[in-house]
């Protein structure tokens, strides 16, 4: 996709009316007027941010809004696989109706420890990869869910053309299958753009500041894809190259709504959340998760774009016009505008 067509499809999200929800069902009692089932939802997450806190959300209301008389089980795995396992074997004992895995560590842990218990896997950037499923067309046994793969190359292509930058950072969890996944992207989108490509590799959290400052001096900015563990601590990667001068650009505007971000794309994980609870809705109404195809984040309306005016005087860069009137979201004098 070149960048004209890139922005044709953001361009269709300002023209057309806001994401509608879905239809709502009588939440209290049925034809019958006697009470819904009760059933159980665990809901595990890899890590706390405001992305997959927006994930968790966006499930929690599609439920309730169709009628589901549910309880959760909400579980945050703070990073730790060893603990996503645990969280897989307490839904496995409680016998939840439905789990659903917030990203890939605790997507696989889900996986792996249920047999029989419907495993609904959200914002995965790599199912395949990650041996979730064998095909993009349908689940595998009792597992399916959605992905948020984001347009790298084209993202890549963008910031370059915007700043003019030549030697691009990339900081990803090396211990992460999807992170892993998504450098073969951005190798490629560097490759395209006639870029080199530094990268940086952590394993937690508490290593995401020292990367930025091992990596800041080196390039001429920094491209985020969906890593958790990198998000996780984004308020250190802002200030780091804040104070260096240098763009970045994040494929997550979830977590650029508070500034520091030259650009942010990518599609809106509330509605990505809302993705995923339709799935759980199709699952409690009887459909079998090897039937249902994994789900993508593809119609223009699930995507957002947004230029931080601020950075890019920070950094001495002039946003064209042009690019400024596609966006939907503008961050200027510390304040978002959504568009």
């Amino acid at each position: 996709m070149k960048i004209t067509k890139f922005f044709a499809v953001i361009s269709a999200l300002v023209s057309v009316a806001a994401f509608s929800g879905c239809n709502k069902k009588n939440s209290s009692s049925d034809n019958s007027g006697t009470q819904p089932k009760t059933v159980k939802i665990g809901i595990a997450k890899i890590v706390q941010h405001v992305a997959l806190d927006s994930v968790e959300q966006g499930i929690v209301d599609v439920l309730h809004e169709n009628g589901v008389n549910a309880i959760y089980d909400l579980q945050n795995a703070n990073g730790d696989p060893n603990t996503a396992a645990q969280i897989a074997m307490k839904y496995r004992d409680e016998n939840v109706d439905v789990a659903v895995g917030i990203a890939t560590p605790v997507a696989l842990a889900l996986a792996n420890t249920l047999d029989e218990i419907p495993v609904v896997f959200g914002t995965v950037t790599d199912p395949l990869g990650a041996g979730l499923v064998t095909s993009l067309d349908h689940g595998e046994r009792n597992i399916t869910g959605m992905s948020d793969a984001i347009p790298t190359e084209q993202h890549i292509a963008l910031f370059k053309e915007i700043t003019g930058i030549k030697t691009l950072g990339y900081i990803y969890t090396a211990n992460e299958s999807n992170s892993v996944s998504s450098l073969e992207l951005v190798k490629k989108g560097c490759a395209e753009a006639g870029l080199e490509l530094v990268t940086q590799a952590i394993t937690n959290s508490s290593e995401v500041k020292q990367a930025c400052d091992s990596i800041v001096s080196r390039v001429d900015g920094l491209y985020l894809t969906t890593d958790n563990t990198v998000f996780s601590a984004l308020a250190s990667v802002k200030q780091v190259f804040s104070d260096a001068k240098k763009p970045v650009f994040s494929g997550d505007v979830t977590g650029a709504q508070d500034g520091g971000c030259l650009i942010a794309s990518g599609f809106n994980y509330y509605k990505a959340g809302r993705a995923t609870g339709e799935i759980v809705l199709k699952i409690l109404g009887g459909e079998k998760p090897a039937d249902i195809p994994v789900r993508f984040m593809t119609d223009p309306l699930d995507s957002d774009l947004l230029f931080d005016l601020d950075s890019a005087k920070n950094c001495g860069i002039t946003i064209p016009q042009e690019y400024l009137k596609k966006a939907n979201m503008i961050f200027e004098n510390g304040k978002l505008s959504k568009l």
